[in-house]
C-alpha cells in the first residue's frame, strides 16, 4: 500500500487532533487544515483523501460545502462534518434529544465500503446535541440507532460518506476499523 496523504480539515472540534493521530497511526501522512483553506490550495497538496472534523457549530464550518461539493476526492465527515455533507446535498439537520458525549449502540445497517466488519452492532462514542433528521435525496443510510435515525450516510455515486459517531476515539469500537477501511476507499480511488 503506497503512504496516502489524508487532509484533516479542522471544524474547531476538541478531537480534531486525535483524528490526526488515529490516521497517522495507520501509516498515512496527515496535516490539520483550517477550514477556510482555498480549494486550489488543498488541491496543490494531492491529497488522497479528506476527513472533516467535528465542530461546535455549523456556522463555524468555513469552506466545508465547497470541499463536499467541488472537490472529487474521498471524504469522511465525522460529527460536524456528517452534518455538513447532508446539508450540502439537500438534507436537513435539527437539534438532537441527548446532547453531550455518550456510549451509543449502533445498529449497521448497510456494512457498505466504510462499515464493512463492522456490523451487525456496534457501539460508539458520540455527541447528539445536532443530528441528520432528513436523509439527502438519494443517499444510502448504512446505520441507525435507538438515539437517531440516522447515524452514517453514503453519496449514491461519489466516494463521500458521513458518521455521527467519533471513530478516533478510544471509547469507540472498531474505530480503527472504520478509518482503515476509509483509507482503502482513498487508495483504490
Amino acid at each position: 500500500m503506497k503512504e496516502l496523504k489524508i487532509l484533516v480539515i479542522n471544524n474547531y472540534g476538541q478531537f480534531c487532533h486525535l483524528i490526526n493521530r488515529a490516521v497517522r497511526d495507520l501509516d498515512a501522512d496527515t496535516k490539520i487544515i483550517s477550514n477556510t483553506t482555498p480549494i486550489e490550495d488543498i488541491l496543490a497538496e494531492e491529497p488522497d483523501g479528506l476527513i472533516l472534523s467535528g465542530g461546535p457549530e455549523m456556522e463555524r464550518a468555513g469552506l466545508c460545502f465547497d470541499y463536499i461539493r467541488e472537490i472529487d476526492l474521498p471524504i469522511l465527515g465525522i460529527c460536524l462534518g456528517h452534518q455538513a455533507i447532508a446539508l450540502a446535498y439537500g438534507g436537513h439537520v435539527h437539534a438532537g434529544k441527548k446532547g453531550g458525549y455518550a456510549e451509543v449502540e449502533i445498529e449497521v445497517l448497510e456494512e457498505d465500503d466504510i462499515l464493512r466488519g463492522l456490523g451487525p452492532k456496534t457501539t460508539v462514542w458520540a455527541s447528539h446535541a445536532d443530528e441528520v433528521a432528513i436523509l439527502p435525496e438519494g443517499f444510502i443510510q448504512l446505520a441507525r440507532s435507538n438515539i437517531c435515525e440516522i447515524e452514517a450516510i453514503h453519496h449514491p455515486t461519489k466516494p463521500i460518506y458521513g458518521v455521527q459517531w467519533h471513530p478516533e476515539v478510544s471509547h469507540t469500537e472498531k474505530g480503527e476499523e472504520l478509518l482503515t477501511n476509509f483509507l482503502e476507499v482513498c487508495e483504490q480511488y
